[in-house]
């Protein structure tokens, strides 16, 4: 067990105790019931009124500070679910298991998993303020919601009557620097089929082909940095073999969430035997190609072929992988639109997050974002196109709003003023590429003023994920300020 005395003992001590104990709670999304209950049990502890829904959504409600009881309610919010992403060769059970997590430098880490800083340091700054006797702040409504990164489920089915503040300070976003006033909704798209497998002849080697070491990171907030997708560096791979030397593909398992740009793909796969030595001195070829183009970006991004001992039996139907590789070549991965009113924004994207393929079934998961949901349902409506190739239904689901800036409301004005006086510089007032709840928030609470801001986190949604300490302080004095000036 991992001793978080370290981390326990930096400052503000509220707030890292409070991390501390919220990650040793499993909450990986869809699966909160567990956190969920210590984020109830944490408040009636404090005597203070908890409420939880059906789904595990928690409000919590702490009246005014000595001198705020005039002052309007404020609402402040954050999920308690996790990306639950970890290393292949690190054992570890996103459902058992609180994160292992040391100090390095100005860095908070995971031992090879996601940390759950995306949203666990939000949470933790929402206890510090609950469990405070001294911080001043206007009367409280905390807002604790389930499944944010895999749907936003929590935030859909909140309950309209909930909430009597109209203002919400959002505490998820991953730049010090950085007020976001709005954000890009979004759109599952996932194709299925199935297949009739082949048997495999007796002049072939069997071979185990992985692509790993990419970068990954999160699917909306990266996917401009133009790191390579495990996936297509895969497909890549397959579609030349199977042209060039005959390549036949047995099972396939790429990515996992859909909010994760995949970092590692694993295929089986059998060549004739005719073909197989200049297969390998082509793929050696092809992989340090491959490796070149992506060397700013993917570093460590290796392609590997090794002998199977045991021969495959089985592949897919020539007509069949024709049909997926030819899908996944023609699934965009990346950006389709940046946005032509606001500079550096990315509109609209996609992320071909997840390709599985094993005992006669296919899965292909999308997530599609944009800051235009007009055009977030002309890219599903081309992704369903392409995907339609595979012979199977297409489906698009758990479609989320994005968040409309208002530059002007009050609590912008409020913010951006307060950063510029208490940092020497204005503040980066922008929208991202990333799904807050903001924009199914602002639906459900019509008239509510919102603003999301954290510290930095980088690497979200990969197990490179890390916290920086000194942002940490910084945004936390930012904060306790802005509820003293609200």
């Amino acid at each position: 067990m991992t001793n978080h005395d370290p981390i326990r003992n930096l400052e503000p001590k509220s707030l890292w105790n409070a991390f501390v104990d919220l990650n040793a709670v499993p909450r990986p999304s869809k699966n909160e019931a567990a956190v969920s209950a210590f984020v109830a049990s944490r408040g009636r502890a404090l005597n203070l009124e908890t409420t939880v829904d059906g789904l595990g959504n928690v409000l919590i409600r702490k009246p005014a500070s000595p001198g705020y009881e005039s002052h309007a309610t404020i609402v402040l919010q954050s999920h308690i679910d996790m990306v639950w992403q970890k290393n292949a060769d690190t054992d570890f059970d996103f459902h058992t298991q609180g994160i292992q997590m040391y100090v390095d430098g100005d860095w908070v880490k995971a031992h090879g998993t996601t940390l759950g800083a995306d949203n666990g340091i939000g949470v933790a700054t929402i206890f510090s303020v609950l469990e405070s006797a001294t911080m001043p702040h206007p009367p409280l409504e905390c807002i604790f919601t389930i499944d944010e990164e895999t749907g936003m489920t929590g935030a859909k089915e909140l309950d309209p009557t909930w909430l009597q503040g109209r203002v919400l300070l959002n505490l998820d976003t991953e730049q010090d620097n950085e007020l976001t006033i709005g954000c890009a909704g979004g759109a599952n798209v996932t194709a299925t089929a199935s297949y009739s497998a082949e048997t495999v002849g007796q002049d072939v080697e069997s071979f185990t082909l992985r692509v790993r070491g990419l970068t990954g990171g999160h699917s909306g907030v990266d996917i401009h940095l133009g790191r390579a997708n495990a996936n297509k560096v895969m497909n890549r791979i397959l579609y030349l073999g199977a042209s060039q030397f005959g390549l036949r593909l047995s099972s396939l398992e790429g990515g996992s969430l859909r909010n994760a740009i995949p970092r590692e793909s694993v295929a089986m796969v059998v060549v004739p035997k005719a073909t197989s030595a200049n297969f390998r001195k082509w793929l050696a070829e092809e992989s340090a190609t491959i490796q070149k183009e992506n060397a700013e970006t993917d570093p460590k991004l290796q392609v590997t072929c090794e002998s199977v001992a045991t021969s495959v039996q089985h592949v897919l139907p020539n007509k069949i992988q024709s049909a997926l590789f030819s899908a996944i070549s023609g699934t965009l991965s990346g950006i389709h639109r940046m946005s032509p009113s606001i500079a550096g924004l990315v509109q609209t994207s996609n992320n071909l997050a997840r390709v599985h393929v094993v005992d006669g079934s296919i899965s292909v998961l999308c997530l599609a974002r944009s800051s235009v949901d007009s055009e977030r349902d002309a890219l599903t409506a081309e992704l369903t196109s392409v995907l339609e190739q595979l012979g199977g239904p297409v489906v698009t689901s758990d479609q989320y709003p994005g968040w409309r800036p208002v530059p002007t409301s009050k609590i912008v004005t409020l913010m951006s003023r307060l950063y510029e006086e208490m940092f020497g510089e204005p503040a980066h007032v922008a929208a991202c590429h990333a799904g807050l709840e903001c924009g199914i928030i602002g639906d459900k609470f019509p008239g509510m003023e919102m603003i999301s801001f954290g510290p930095n986190i980088y690497g979200a949604h990969s197990p490179d994920e890390r916290v920086q300490i000194s942002s940490v302080q910084k945004f936390y004095k930012y904060f306790a300020e802005t509820l003293a000036r609200l």
